[in-house]
Parts: C-alpha cells; sequence; structure tokens
C-alpha cells in the first residue's frame, strides 16, 4: 500500500472521528464518575472495536450484513439497546451510590471489562462503524495487491487517529475536573451523558 492512500485515508477518516458521538460521551462519563485511568479503558476499547470492523471486512462478514436487511437490524437493534442501556444506568448513578452502580455492571457479561468493556461494545454493536469499512476503506485499496493487508494498515491508522483523539479528550475532562468536581457537577455530567448514550441508542436502532 502506498503512503499517499494512508494518507488520503487519515484526510478523510479524521472528521469522522472527532465528531461528538458515543465514545466521546462514554468518556466524558467514566472520566467523571471514575478517573481519567477509566476514561483511558474506555478509549482503548473503542479502537478494538475497530479492529474488530476491519477484520469482519476482511472476511467478508461485514458484507455480509450490510446486505442482509435483517442481519443489519438485529446490529442496529443491539447496538441501541445497548447504548439506551449505558444511558439508563449512567443517569440513575446520578442519583445512587457508585457502589449500586458497580454492583449492577458486575451482574453484566462484560461487567468485568469495565470502562473497556462498554468502549469495546459500544463501536462493535455500531453500524456505522462497520460502514466505514465497508464504504470508505474499499475506495483507498489496490486491488492488484492483497486485501487483508491493506485493511490492517487503514484500520491502525484509524485506531491511532481515535486513540489519539479521546486520549487528548480524557486529558481535558480529567483536567476540568480537578477545577469544578463537584457533587452538583458530577450530577449534571452524569445525567447530561445519560440523556445523550440514550439518544444514541434510540437513533442508533431506529436508523435506516
Amino acid at each position: 500500500m502506498q503512503w499517499h492512500q494512508v494518507l488520503g485515508f487519515v484526510a478523510a477518516v479524521t472528521p469522522l472521528t472527532l465528531i461528538p458521538g458515543t465514545s466521546f460521551t462514554l468518556v466524558t462519563q467514566q472520566v467523571i464518575a471514575g478517573s481519567r485511568a477509566d476514561g483511558v479503558l474506555v478509549t482503548v476499547g473503542s479502537a478494538c472495536g475497530l479492529l474488530v470492523h476491519a477484520t469482519f471486512a476482511a472476511v467478508g462478514l461485514s458484507a455480509l450484513v450490510m446486505s442482509s436487511a435483517q442481519a443489519l437490524t438485529v446490529v442496529k437493534l443491539l447496538g441501541g439497546i445497548y447504548l439506551v442501556w449505558l444511558g439508563v444506568i449512567t443517569w440513575r448513578s446520578a442519583r445512587r451510590d457508585i457502589e449500586v452502580t458497580r454492583r449492577v455492571r458486575w451482574r453484566l457479561p462484560w461487567a468485568q471489562l469495565g470502562g473497556f468493556g462498554q468502549g469495546l461494545w459500544s463501536n462493535v454493536l455500531n453500524p456505522k462503524a462497520a460502514s466505514v469499512y465497508l464504504t470508505l476503506v474499499p475506495q483507498f485499496l489496490a486491488p492488484s495487491r492483497p486485501i487483508a493487508p491493506q485493511i490492517a494498515t487503514l484500520a491502525l491508522a484509524h485506531a491511532a487517529i481515535v486513540l489519539a483523539w479521546l486520549l487528548f479528550w480524557t486529558s481535558v475532562v480529567a483536567a476540568a475536573r480537578t477545577v469544578i468536581d463537584t457533587p452538583r457537577f458530577r450530577h449534571g455530567m452524569s445525567r447530561l451523558a445519560g440523556t445523550v448514550l440514550i439518544s444514541l441508542g434510540v437513533r442508533t436502532a431506529t436508523a435506516r
């Protein structure tokens, strides 16, 4: 793969990455409710979720899902339900003791993964993330060369952009928290993050 193809992909995918979405909201919520380390875990999980989509694209699974209306509907519903659940838990954590929230999370299959699991699954169950590797990535592939290594190269570049952006945002939120870390602020941010996650979940589940 030529370097100019990678740079072209980076230029195309960077604006999409900078648009606030699920990962951005989760990082904000985790840093406010927990610590900088929690935001880092969400960031790493989100990046790993992109690598899962890249793997699916390389073996053709994403193409199969996107070409099947039923399969795509299932992915949208699962992703939407997951985000709504995260939003509800975040909203409730604004008025519940943190230990109660931790016990609720522990009962779920991915609870032991914590922030990493949230970041990972929010990306894996996001059909828009899959569409990047079905619509944008193919434009930067050379048909005359093996496809899998090219997808891997672009996926690593994409993950690097996500890591850089979300780690930067983690630092910004962590720095702001040291200045305005009050119970009222945490309460308000948890409610705001929960509302955004629920909205994103509904939009994901109902998107056409």
